[in-house]
C-alpha cells in the first residue's frame, strides 16, 4: 500500500508520516507532495492507495486536488489533514469525495480509528 502526503509544510509532512507509523501504519510506502499541483503529478506517477492532504497549500489547495482528481476519473481515496475544520469545509469536502476531514493537532488513535479500514 502507498499512501500520498501532501502539504507546504515539510514539518507537517514529516510529523503526519511520524504518526501513521505510531498509528501502526509503519509498512506502508510513502510519497510526499509539497503542493497540490505536485500532488496530482504524484497520484498520477506514483498511484497511491490514498491522499492524505493539507486544505490551504500554495499553486494548488486540496479541495482543488481534491476536485482535479475527480473530474479527470481518478478515484483514489482521499481525505484531508488541516489545521481549519468548518462545518462548511466539512460539506466541500464530502461533496468533492473525501472520506473525512483530520483536524489538527490529532492523535495516532484518531489515524487508526479513520485509517483502518482503508489501510487495514
Amino acid at each position: 500500500m502507498k499512501i500520498l502526503v501532501a502539504d507546504d509544510s515539510r514539518v507537517m509532512r514529516q510529523i503526519v508520516i511520524r504518526t501513521l507509523r505510531q498509528a501502526g501504519f509503519d509498512n506502508h510506502d510513502i510519497v510526499e507532495a509539497e503542493d497540490g499541483a505536485a500532488a496530482q503529478t504524484s497520484v498520477a506517477a506514483e498511484k497511491p492507495d490514498l491522499v492524505l492532504s493539507d486544505w490551504n497549500m500554495p499553486n494548488m489547495s486540496g479541495i482543488e486536488l481534491l476536485h482535479a482528481l475527480r473530474s479527470s476519473g481518478n478515484s483514489v481515496p482521499f481525505a484531508f489533514v488541516t489545521s481549519e475544520c468548518s462545518d462548511e469545509m466539512k460539506a466541500k469536502a464530502e461533496a468533492g469525495g473525501a472520506l473525512f476531514l483530520i483536524s489538527k493537532p490529532f492523535t495516532a488513535e484518531t489515524f487508526r480509528e479513520r485509517l483502518n479500514d482503508i489501510l487495514g
